[in-house]
């Protein structure tokens, strides 16, 4: 056995070193022929001579663990030397990087409104129906409901689809004044040139005390902040509907590809939808305990923004991951 003992600790192969191991331990192994010589021996002889094969049985153990852990960590150093990286070498060829341009676009909407004096509020993703639906005055019957819109749960939760509930969470939390915007990702149940499953807003929040808010005071910072995003364009308001707002409006810029005069992109009308807004519906205020109090509350899509700035024709391209794209945003 002693041969065995230095067998194992000349070995410098993992592979010889489990032949070896075999040929100790195995069913036809040395140690399995030593324990059948036990049947020959007698009673006194049997046990002195079962208590000695024990303890080499667990010297030849621990010997070659011991060899093998030294053998793996041998090669582990050996991998890491010739494929191992010096991370303290600078390479001058680098190129820098830059950020995805959602994450710009993100971040220029956002400093505009730092600047304007608005706090950023977050949310969870996983909302409830008073979040996300009721307290947002949207009635049970909404398609806004319907399962072909929203990502439900099994018990009763769901994804967000919208960053409105933000604005219910923070009226629930604080009392006026309130001026806040809350960018994040939402999710909705649609896929399409212009639409992805997640996506990303901006919506903001305004409330004061009395009728100090006016819809004056909405236009004018929605005015200065699409001049600030896309530059010299001619802004428009449209009546429209949206159920936590009275009134409501839809706002237009003056198409940025072709000054207004219509082409394919403005469908030949020289507008641009570009977000949605209005004074926020006193059935809110309700939800949330608010009482004499008035405010404005608008949001916008961040893609559809990222989309009119790069002339990027299909929203899927900006989550392909693309280099021949992304690449042109350095």
């Amino acid at each position: 056995m002693n041969d065995y003992k230095d067998k194992i600790k000349s070995t410098i192969d993992l592979d010889e070193l489990e032949k070896l191991r075999i040929e100790i331990f195995g069913k036809k192994g040395v140690l399995a022929s030593s324990f059948i010589k036990l049947k020959t021996l007698a009673n006194e002889e049997k046990k002195e001579f079962a208590s000695k094969l024990n303890i080499l049985k667990k010297e030849l153990s621990d010997l070659l663990q011991e060899k093998k852990e030294f053998l793996e960590r041998k090669r582990v150093q050996k991998v890491m030397q010739k494929d191992g990286v010096d991370v303290t070498l600078f390479d001058a060829a680098c190129e820098s990087g830059a950020l995805h341009p959602v994450q710009a676009t993100m971040d220029k909407i956002i400093n505009y409104f730092l600047n304007m004096n608005f706090e950023i509020q977050e949310g969870p993703l996983v909302e409830d129906d008073f979040h996300n639906f009721e307290a947002l005055n949207l009635p049970k019957y909404h398609p806004a409901r319907d399962m072909q819109d929203t990502f439900y749960f099994k018990d009763s939760k769901l994804l967000r689809t919208h960053t409105s509930p933000v604005q219910i969470r923070t009226m629930l939390k604080k009392k006026p004044p309130i001026r806040v915007i809350s960018p994040g990702a939402v999710f909705r149940r649609d896929l399409d040139l212009t639409h992805t499953p997640q996506f990303h807003q901006v919506e903001g929040l305004v409330v004061e005390e009395g009728d100090k808010v006016s819809f004056a005071n909405l236009k004018f910072i929605l005015e200065d902040f699409l001049t600030h995003i896309f530059g010299d364009v001619k802004v428009r308001f449209r009546p429209s509907f949206f159920p936590f707002t009275e009134p409501s409006a839809e706002v237009d810029i003056s198409c940025i590809f072709c000054k207004g005069e219509g082409c394919r992109v403005c469908s030949h009308t020289g507008w641009i939808e570009i977000l949605g807004c209005g004074m926020v519906d006193p059935n809110v205020f309700s939800a949330v305990g608010y009482e004499n109090v008035s405010g404005y509350a608008f949001g916008l899509g961040i893609e559809r923004v990222a989309m009119l700035l790069h002339q990027i024709p299909d929203l899927r391209s900006l989550y392909e991951g693309d280099l021949r794209l992304l690449e042109q945003f350095k």
